[in-house]
Formats: C-alpha cells, sequence, structure tokens
C-alpha cells in the first residue's frame, strides 16, 4: 500500500493547457538532460526494445505467426517500460531517490492498477489494425492473378496495386492518429494520478485536439527519430527512446495542468 500510494495521488482533473512549439523544443532538452543525469535506466528500458528488434531481424521474423506474437506480446510490454521512463523523470523533477530498488518496484506495482488495462486496448487496436490490412490487401489484390509479392512487387506498381496501397496508407494515418491521441499523454497520467483508463485516454485526446498542429508536429517527430534510430540494427533507439520518454514525460506535465 506505501508503494502505491508514493507513485499516485487522488486529485481533481487537471485542465488541457495550449501548447507551442517552444515547449517541444523544451521538453526534448529536458528529456536529453534526465537522460544524462540517469542514462543507466534509459539504457535498460531502451535496450528491450531494441533487443527484441534484432531479435525479429536475426529470426527472420516475417511469418504470420511472429506477428501474432508481436501483436500481443509487445504493447503489454511496451507500456510498463515507458512506465519506467517516466517514473526516472518524475524523481528527477521531484528529488527522488534513484535506486534500482524503488524504480522497478513502481514498475512492478503498475500491474495492479491501470496500466494492464492500457496494454490490453493497445492490443486489440493493433490486431484490429491488421486484420484491416489484410482485408484491404484481399479486396484489392484477391481477383489478381497469383503473384509471389515477396520476390516480385510488379503487381504493386499497377492501378490496382497502387491504389491498394493508397488506401492502405490513408487508413493507417488514421488509425495512428486515433492511437497516437489516446495515448500520448494517458500513459504518464496513469502514472502520476489515480484515474481510470478511460479518462486519461479522453484527456489525452483532448490535448491532441485542442493543440492540433504543434502534437501533430510532436508525433511527426517522434516518429522520424525512431524510424532513424532502427537503421544502425536497432541501436540509435538506446538513445532516442530514452530521449523521448523523458521528453513525453514533460510534455504531459505541459499539457495537463
Amino acid at each position: 500500500m506505501t508503494q502505491i500510494t508514493e507513485h499516485a495521488q487522488a486529485a481533481p482533473l487537471p485542465q488541457v493547457a495550449r501548447l507551442e512549439f517552444r515547449d517541444l523544443r523544451e521538453c526534448v532538452a529536458a528529456g536529453w538532460h534526465d537522460f544524462r543525469r540517469a542514462p543507466q535506466f534509459g539504457l535498460f528500458f531502451s535496450a528491450v526494445y531494441a533487443l527484441i528488434g534484432l531479435g525479429f531481424v536475426v529470426f527472420n521474423a516475417g511469418t504470420v505467426l511472429w506477428t501474432f506474437a508481436m501483436s500481443l506480446g509487445f504493447p503489454l510490454f511496451a507500456p510498463f517500460a515507458a512506465v519506467g521512463l517516466y517514473e526516472v523523470s518524475r524523481r528527477l523533477e521531484r528529488g527522488g531517490a534513484m535506486d534500482w530498488y524503488k524504480v522497478l518496484g513502481i514498475v512492478k506495482a503498475e500491474k495492479d492498477r491501470q496500466i494492464p488495462w492500457m496494454g490490453a486496448i493497445i492490443v486489440i487496436y493493433v490486431l484490429f489494425w491488421s486484420f484491416l490490412a489484410h482485408m484491404i490487401f484481399a479486396l484489392f489484390m484477391g481477383i489478381s492473378n497469383l503473384t509471389n509479392i515477396s520476390s516480385s512487387y510488379e503487381a504493386f506498381l499497377t492501378p490496382t496495386g497502387l491504389s491498394m496501397i493508397a488506401v492502405e496508407l490513408g487508413v493507417g494515418a488514421v488509425l495512428a492518429f486515433v492511437l497516437f491521441s489516446l495515448t500520448v499523454t494517458s500513459l504518464p497520467h496513469l502514472l502520476d494520478k489515480e484515474v481510470d483508463f478511460v479518462t486519461a485516454m479522453i484527456l489525452s485526446f483532448k490535448v491532441v485536439t485542442s493543440n492540433f498542429v504543434v502534437m501533430m508536429a510532436w508525433a511527426i517527430l517522434v516518429a522520424s527519430l525512431t524510424l532513424i534510430a532502427m537503421a544502425p540494427l536497432f541501436l540509435g533507439l538506446l538513445i532516442v527512446l530514452p530521449v523521448l520518454g523523458h521528453a513525453t514525460w514533460h510534455l504531459y506535465r505541459r499539457a495537463l495542468i
């Protein structure tokens, strides 16, 4: 009970603040500052993502079984790793003790709170996204001549193939926007306060819609830096992910007041 009380406190629902582009710059700078002050935690939590990415490359994870395993396992675990980064930033902000036992204890305690519900929501969302992508592919390419698309890409350069790509990108962009909007501040909010996951997601969505241009810039920045970091055998994630994780904590603190 003491442990749970330490990392969450009941409070009135916060108000959505008006964000500016300078807030993004300052949050990234604060994230870098947090990473430099406690690099061992950032490297530990981000190493999980890097190792999973390397594992998929080494084991040539392109099968349906691997995709299903990733869809179930990774979204369930990822929020807990993110919580670890948020907790480090919160402790640095409040001058709390920076030791492994307390940080990992907070992460472990989240299994009895709202974070598992968020993980379940993300799993369901990813599975639906995967199903929808396969359905769109079948609707456009199902009537085409049988082609091994893994070795021959000519089918994608036909009018039907290009139309399918356009629809996939459009639907994917909408689904990515919704998922980003529901989670961008809800995860740190669930760590910081006693609030249910539905309320946290609603407030997160309001943050995005109330600061649409700024938050879209944040989404593009996160996606771009993550993509670049994946290029050198996922090793760039060891630096980029903890910095972005810490920065997300500071963005949450500015967005909900």
